[in-house]
């Protein structure tokens, strides 16, 4: 009887999930469910599958509006009749076409208008007009009642009895931007928009039974079965599967000779997965992968293939990743196994840059309509509830950050602070709005309108109304085409040497890298800032603990500085022990054998695998089931009773000792919850040694790509000290030499135009334009009349001493701007014909300001481009060198410190200390440790300088300062001001 009902899923606007609508509807007494979202279709999936449970018929359909005016409800007959909804949709939400005021001559929907957009004599055979309950009793002199065969029931429903109506007002003001007052002037649903039982909706109509038998029989029409599994991914790549499957043998067993030449055991490998990957039906999907990643290489691409992908030497062998298996004992298994009910995905990162057009080429090569990004749902949460509740309730902004940071200070809200908190709690949770997922793809082989409307989303690419974790239980792969900038340092230092040194270099020849002694010496030094994933301060000291040279170590040094390992203390247990081998005993024989090169901690996932399937003798791909069980929150499932119940039976078959076994179980399952995936932190490490590589060969070309890419764990300052600790000459900014990205031209590195604060961009191109066209700049008077730009711009280049090639003072060249004419062009397009004239003047004399270039270049950089250490208005008597501190374990030494970074951490007794991170004057960093009573008194004050006073401790043989005293010094006064 309910033929338009809406879930939360018409955002801001209804106020039940797809479950709660369908139980609602469950105890009312229906058989058969509606569900019917405003311009959206992100529920069909979740209301299918609750109607299933609920052992009732699905029914859907798109209730459509065109600038919040509702044209008519579309009924799905069948899945035929979906699409066709869909694609009405998907055209008004990715091209923006109107949705048309009278509904198109569908075969397998029907529309149900609320307003009659033509007389109902001439409606169509899938045309109705729904009557609302309240309007029964206007039909009695209504021309509608001769025409009764085409009015069926219309009683919307939008959210529950108790409170729902107020919810959905307050989703409207927030839609809308209003405060509640406004709201009269706004279309909203009726207060009476929620379920009531059956019999109840009939007796409304009961004076005309018609409506209730049109109504019904409509519904009986209506129906809907959504196809599941993974026949919706494309079948195949090229005409059919026996087809996929012997290309993608061929480029195995090709690939395999590239890079194994003749070892036997990469080609029973690749014929082991061959086979499971046939079995299970996976050869398009690493055919399609493959074809990415080949686009990619031809337009000179860089990437990384990582995550599980990276367990696959068949993966390997198609150069999708980099990561060789057999190197480092990766099962498949963690990637692909016949008992996993998930589909596999590779993670494939680009440059930042060029992660777009990988994804356009994927969208022309597979179809748009059968090819789309995959949505997030950004939902209602925490504090921004408190903030748009309190503008819907029209509070002052004083009054809403006392809600939001005081939320315990009810003394001190407002009036509306209780109902503010009431309805943010009934908020929470529920969707805001759709956006994009990290680089989520599916490729349909039908078209995607038999499963979701496409909404066009900014940057020119549809999504799908769905989001990952329903393509997973649809049945989708998944092709993850994200991006990240460490690529883009590599691509570009890359172009910069060939440019610079007129050399070319090929980082992907990674066993050279690997091996390279002088990139292992880096690696051990810890010395890696802009070196991706390993220029953290955190990883700094850990690679210098470890004295880490190798990728094996690095693999797991990527591991287990993750927060998890950390923090269980196995971290500390791993340093130890790689220190001091002869000093622990293997718990077992299996973990020796397994985990040698981990010192008998289990650092990985697959770590719980090889312990699992050697121990106790778990197939690997129960193995892998059991993991993947441990690290998500099916542990009450029956396959985990099951399969616990088999570690502990074979292991006592085996003749284990049961306080072993148990012993054994209880590392596996406390580690499952923090483990990190392997071929995931291996995929990085061929990364890390790309750029230790670009680092330790050409580190200004390294240095520039990483100032250019705009992206690291450290600021734009850190990294232009580092390439002139690299032997870089930094210049400020340029007319004559610099572009609009910073360059180098053999060891000078000119700053580039974009770093400078305010100058506009056209400016610049202006100015990059016309000394292309006409050569270099000769003066100021010369650049005045070939370049118009405002003066206010001008002031910028001259303060940032983009003229000092000119020998005139900025006082000069600020006197001498006002004497001459801007470039311009007269109405005909033609210039002066004569040089102008100019009057003479004898200019005072100046008197310069000491560091005034520094103050201006810190005001329009950000930072100096001389030491900071020049800027010190006072300097402590003695400092130690920060390269000292090694040698002097125990002692209390004085620091003058520029302030790099800090990290925040809370203690076990929830006090706060801090870590932080500075360069000395020599350029060199030191670490500190800012315990909480020390922090307490010494706390940091921003950005800076300061004195450092504490005692050395030495962990591993990496220095750090316990601080005891800490005060920020101030730098000399800009005597211009």
């Amino acid at each position: 009887m309910y033929l338009n009902n809406h879930s939360y899923y018409s955002l801001r606007y209804g106020t039940l999930s797809p479950q709660e609508l369908v139980q609602q509807a469950t105890d009312c007494g229906l058989d058969r469910v509606v569900l019917t979202d405003i311009n959206n279709t992100s529920g069909v999936f979740e209301f299918y599958k609750a109607c299933r449970e609920a052992r009732v018929t699905p029914v859907v359909g798109i209730e459509f509006r065109q600038d919040n005016q509702l044209r008519y409800i579309g009924l799905a007959q069948n899945e035929e009749g979906f699409r066709e909804l869909t694609t009405l949709l998907s055209a008004h939400l990715t091209a923006g076409k109107m949705i048309p005021r009278i509904a198109p001559e569908w075969e397998h929907a029907v529309a149900i208008y609320a307003a009659l957009p033509k007389p109902i004599g001439d409606f169509r055979p899938h045309e109705y007009y729904g009557v609302r309950p309240e309007e029964v009793n206007n039909l009695y002199s209504s021309p509608i009642r001769q025409h009764l065969d085409r009015v069926v029931a219309l009683a919307p429903v939008t959210f529950d009895r108790e409170d729902g109506h107020r919810l959905h007002k307050l989703l409207r003001c927030i839609d809308e931007n209003i405060v509640i007052g406004q709201l009269r002037d706004y279309p909203i649903a009726d207060e009476h928009e929620y379920l009531v039982p059956v019999d109840e909706l009939k007796r409304r109509y009961a004076p005309y039974p018609q409506i209730v038998n049109n109504t019904e029989a409509l519904l009986k029409e209506c129906g809907f079965e959504m196809r599941l599994g993974s026949e919706n991914n494309r079948r195949y790549f090229t005409g059919n599967g026996e087809e996929d499957m012997a290309l993608l043998t061929k480029l195995a067993y090709r690939g395999c000779r590239r890079r194994y030449a003749s070892d036997p055991r990469a080609r029973e490998r690749v014929n082991k997965e061959l086979k499971v990957i046939d079995q299970l039906g996976f050869a398009t999907y690493f055919l399609i992968t493959w074809d990415i990643v080949r686009y990619a290489q031809s337009v000179g691409y860089y990437h990384i293939g990582r995550g599980s992908g990276a367990n696959s030497i068949v993966a390997f062998c198609l150069y999708i990743t980099d990561v060789d298996p057999l190197e480092l004992d990766l099962y498949f298994e963690r990637f692909i196994n016949p008992y996993r009910t998930s589909p596999p995905d590779f993670d494939i990162d680009f440059s930042w840059n060029e992660r777009d057009d990988v994804t356009d080429y994927v969208f022309k090569r597979y179809g748009r309509e059968r090819t789309a990004l995959l949505a997030t749902y950004s939902t209602f949460k925490g504090r921004s509830i408190i903030r748009e509740l309190g503008k819907v309730f029209g509070l002052p902004k004083a009054d809403i950050d006392v809600l939001v940071n005081e939320p315990q200070r009810t003394d001190k809200h407002h009036a509306y602070g209780k109902h503010i908190f009431y309805f943010g709690k009934k908020l929470e949770g529920l969707p805001n709005h759709l956006s994009i997922h990290a680089g989520g793809i599916v490729i349909s082989e039908r078209p995607l309108y038999y499963h979701t409307a496409l909404q066009m989303m900014p940057k020119g690419f549809p999504i799908v109304q769905f989001d990952m974790y329903a393509a997973e239980d649809m049945g989708f792969h998944k092709y993850d085409i994200l991006s990240q900038r460490g690529l883009g340092h590599i691509r570009d230092a890359v172009d910069y040497i060939r440019e610079n040194q007129h050399e070319s270099v090929n980082v992907h020849d990674i066993a050279r890298i690997k091996s390279d002694q002088r990139v292992k010496e880096r690696l051990r030094s810890g010395n890696c800032i802009g070196c991706f994933y390993i220029e953290s301060p955190a990883m700094r000291g850990l690679l210098h603990k470890l004295e880490c040279d190798n990728y094996v170590g690095l693999v797991a040094a990527s591991s287990i500085i993750r927060p998890g390992v950390a923090k269980s203390g196995m971290m500390r247990e791993y340093i130890h022990r790689a220190h001091h081998p002869e000093s622990f005993n293997y718990l077992h024989e299996t973990y020796e054998t397994h985990l040698k090169e981990t010192y008998g901690v289990m650092v990985y996932q697959e770590d719980v695998m090889k312990i699992v399937h050697h121990f106790a003798g778990l197939d690997l791909d129960e193995s892998d089931v059991l993991r993947r069980i441990m690290t998500g929150k099916k542990k009450s499932s029956d396959t985990f009773r099951n399969l616990q119940a088999k570690f502990f039976r074979n292991a006592r078959e085996r003749g284990h000792d049961p306080a072993l076994t148990r012993e054994v179980w209880r590392q596996v399952e406390s580690f499952s919850g923090y483990s990190f995936c392997k071929a995931h932190s291996a995929s990085f490490a061929v990364e890390s040694f790309q750029s230790l590589y670009l680092k330790t060969y050409y580190p200004l070309e390294f240095m520039v790509a990483v100032i250019n890419n705009f992206g690291g764990f450290y600021s734009t300052e850190l990294y232009v000290h580092e390439a002139r600790m690299a032997g870089g000459n930094i210049e400020s900014p340029c007319i004559n030499h610099s572009r609009y990205l910073t360059h180098v031209t053999g060891e000078d590195i000119y700053i580039g135009f974009v770093h400078i604060r305010e100058l506009e961009r056209k400016v610049a191109t202006a100015i990059l334009e016309e000394r292309e066209n006409n050569g270099a700049f000769t003066g100021l008077v010369d650049f005045l009349q070939r370049v118009h730009l405002p003066r206010i711009q001008l002031d910028l280049l001259i303060r940032v001493g983009a003229f000092r090639f000119t020998g005139m003072s900025k006082y000069e060249l600020m006197w001498e701007k006002n004497t001459v004419r801007s470039a311009r062009t007269t109405a005909c397009g033609v210039g002066d014909l004569f040089e102008e004239e100019r009057d003479e003047f004898t200019l005072p004399r100046f008197e310069v300001v000491p560091h005034e270039q520094a103050f201006d270049e810190i005001e329009l950089l950000g930072f100096p481009l001389t030491s900071p250490f020049e800027l010190v208005a006072e300097a402590p008597a003695h400092e130690c060198p920060a390269l000292e501190l090694h040698r002097r374990e125990g002692q209390s030494v004085t620091m003058l410190g520029y302030y790099v970074c800090r990290k925040h951490v809370t203690t076990v007794n929830k006090k706060h200390m801090n870590f932080g991170t500075w360069l000395d004057r020599a350029g060199h960093f030191f670490d500190t440790v800012h315990f909480p009573p020390a922090l307490a008194r010494c706390p940091f004050k921003g950005k800076g300088m300061y004195v450092i006073r504490g005692r050395i401790v030495l962990d591993f043989g990496f220095p750090s300062v316990e601080v005891s005293h800490m005060e920020k010094v101030p730098f000399v006064a800009d005597k211009r001001y």
